[in-house]
């Protein structure tokens, strides 16, 4: 196991996007496997091949490159305007980060990526009409379970895990995430 762990890490490194890109793609391709098989619409239903390939390509070519982008912004843009007043400014940093993390990219980036993009890979025309039928449905619904997990995660996150890693971790805590956002999209 820790040969694995050390040549992620190497592969991180080394070519932290493309690394990124196969471990979203995979984990949220586990997601979906985990959302037919667990949670099908109907209990007949056959695997969906395809369905699961809409969600490795979008992890790996839509989402890790943008997941990338914005962990690293907001390592660097959101920084505590304080030095140490009555908390640490690496404290207040992580609370300013998860506050534009849950805030901004959750109900205006990542959310409405997720429904535009699948909707536009599973062929459903037209296109405008049945993003804006999804969102109607299930954004609110997607964006308060987005905050029953993630402001809390994304505070141990953004104050315990390196850079490099935190596309990762959420990738880890996604699997999870990742099988709501699928039956959602799928059942409603």
């Amino acid at each position: 196991m820790s040969s694995v762990v050390s040549r992620y890490n190497h592969m991180l490194l080394k070519q932290p996007l493309v690394t990124n890109m196969i471990s979203t793609g995979f984990l949220l391709g586990t997601g979906d496997v985990i959302a037919q098989v667990f949670f099908p619409q109907d209990p007949d239903q056959p695997f969906d091949f395809k369905r699961n390939l809409r969600a490795v390509i979008y992890g790996s070519i839509i989402f890790a490159p943008i997941g990338d982008k914005w962990y690293k912004f907001l390592n660097t843009a959101i920084k505590s305007p304080w030095k140490r007043k009555v908390l640490s400014e690496r404290t207040i940093s992580t609370m300013m980060r998860v506050a534009v993390d849950q805030l901004v990219f959750a109900p205006f980036i990542g959310i409405p990526l997720y429904y535009s993009a699948m909707t536009i890979m599973e062929n459903k025309q037209p296109y405008l009409e049945n993003i804006a039928a999804k969102f109607r449905t299930s954004w609110w619904v997607t964006l308060k379970g987005n905050w029953l997990v993630w402001p809390i995660f994304q505070w141990f996150n953004f104050y315990l895990i390196p850079v490099q890693f935190r596309l990762l971790a959420v990738n880890i805590i996604s699997i999870g995430w990742n099988t709501y956002l699928s039956y959602i999209m799928h059942s409603r």
